[in-house]
């Protein structure tokens, strides 16, 4: 079948000096570009068209011609039909990347998405994005990436074993749960799971099992990217989220070890699917590692790169996610997506600001008795004092103390049934001197009291 070039690869000139003009004839560059980007988007697209055409995207033409010399020095004299295996073109008409085709005549939406992610990689040099997409599309067949997801091997490589869910020990080590504030997908790293000499043991006591998670590891990300948005203007990159507590102590060569195995993968086969690298529970060693050696790290790369003391850990995410897809570990309201009681989508938390030495309540009002309050809050940083009660409407009744006062450090979840008109109330009192933000949301449900469910039973009603 006869490939339709792009009308980019007849395209005028494009040297330096020229502005990009696009016509309706030609092919539309996004508009949030500079020149220069626009220029190597075009060029990029006008050689990737040329190898696919060619059949020569996976191998660099001159690669190509000097394996082929030398596959027929060595064997021609035995079968003469080995050069006619080797100058067969492939087609490549069909190749795509993340479900997305590369082929620029077929101007899928999303292809100058995934185009833009190589050449920012690469400094918008479209030669060397070519070459680092040729590079990805054979670690992907070499490594069956796309078999691990849907369990069948390329024509090319052994058939990979199907996807499997994660093994019991690994499901806390690493997974993908909630957005942040521009709708990317949060993967959490949880480094202090390796702290377990079992679980340890399990994941990296022989080579077979390091394979195994760092091809696990790669199906997280595969997921991950399932769950972006690849078309213009979505959010086309995950949030990683990497825990340090509890992980760096000796003799943990092997986490080490795939560790950086890892990152060099998603370094060169995953260009630009990275948002933000937020570190949290960073020592001050670590800082000082990073100190060391940031400055041979690229200002892009840098820029990516988020850290959070302890102290810090709530405060800094709070600036990237909502307080309701901020687990409560890390002190937000998330409580994991089998909540039956509030979604992030549903129930947005209010958010309360006390003055050092102030006292905060939160008000929940209930007009209709017959129902149960259910409530979520947290405090950035604690140290405070906390206590609940409901206070009825009618001045002739008693006030109910909930939850005697206490100085909690995690997120709080209660509820109480609401007899009588009044409301609930929460109270936080601020003794430091710091400010501190308190984060709640609440709802009401209809609820059939206890003994009124007892009372059906024994007399049904005739």
């Amino acid at each position: 079948m006869e490939l339709q070039l792009s009308p980019s690869s007849s395209s005028s000139s494009m040297d330096d000096d020229t502005d990009v003009v696009v016509t309706d004839d030609e092919t539309t560059v996004p508009e949030n570009l500079k020149t220069s980007e626009k220029k190597a988007l075009l060029e990029l697209r006008t050689m990737l068209e040329d190898a696919i055409a060619a059949g020569q995207l996976l191998h660099h033409p001159s690669h190509r011609h000097e394996r082929s010399k030398s596959r027929v020095a060595n064997s021609c004299s035995v079968n003469s039909s080995c050069v006619k295996e080797e100058e067969a073109e492939e087609d490549l008409s069909g190749v795509s990347l993340w479900g997305v085709p590369l082929l620029p005549s077929r101007k899928h939406e999303s292809t100058d998405v995934i185009l833009l992610k190589f050449l920012r990689a690469r400094e918008f040099k479209a030669a060397d994005a070519l070459d680092m997409i040729r590079r990805t599309l054979r670690w992907r067949r070499d490594f069956g990436v796309d078999g691990m997801m849907d369990g069948e091997g390329g024509a090319d490589a052994a058939p990979p074993p199907p996807p499997q869910p994660p093994p019991p020990h690994l499901k806390s080590a690493a997974y993908i749960d909630g957005r942040d504030r521009e709708g990317h997908p949060v993967c959490y790293n949880i480094y202090g799971v390796f702290k377990d000499k079992d679980v340890y043991r399990q994941t990296f006591g022989d080579e077979e099992r390091q394979e195994m998670f760092l091809r696990w590891r790669v199906q997280l990300m595969e997921q991950g990217i399932k769950q972006m948005s690849l078309k213009p203007g979505g959010a086309a990159a995950m949030l990683h989220i990497i825990d340090f507590k509890d992980s760096l102590r000796p003799g943990m060569r092997e986490l080490r070890s795939a560790t950086r195995e890892i990152v060099s993968i998603m370094q060169d086969n995953y260009p630009e699917f990275v948002a933000k690298n937020i570190f949290l529970n960073v020592s001050f060693r670590y800082y000082a590692y990073h100190a060391l050696f940031s400055p041979f790290i690229t200002p892009r790369t840098r820029s990516k790169f988020i850290f959070a003391r302890p102290a810090q850990v709530t405060e800094t995410l709070l600036k990237f996610m909502s307080p309701e897809n901020i687990p409560v570990q890390y002190g937000g309201l998330r409580r994991g997506e089998d909540d039956d009681e509030f979604s992030a989508e549903n129930e947005r938390a209010s958010e309360l600001v006390i003055r050092g030495g102030g006292i905060g309540r939160i008000e929940i009002p209930i007009l209709q008795p017959g129902v149960t309050v259910v409530w979520d809050i947290t405090v950035v940083g604690w140290d405070v004092n906390y206590r609940e009660e409901f206070i009825p409407e009618d001045e002739g009744s008693y006030k109910i103390l909930i939850q005697n006062e206490k100085k909690p450090e995690e997120c709080i979840r209660n509820s109480f049934y609401i007899s009588e008109p009044g409301k609930v109330v929460l109270t936080v009192e601020n003794r430091t001197f710091k400010k501190k933000r308190v984060l709640y949301r609440s709802k009401s449900k209809p609820t059939i009291p206890l003994y009124d469910l007892l009372s059906q039973t024994q007399h049904p009603q005739m």
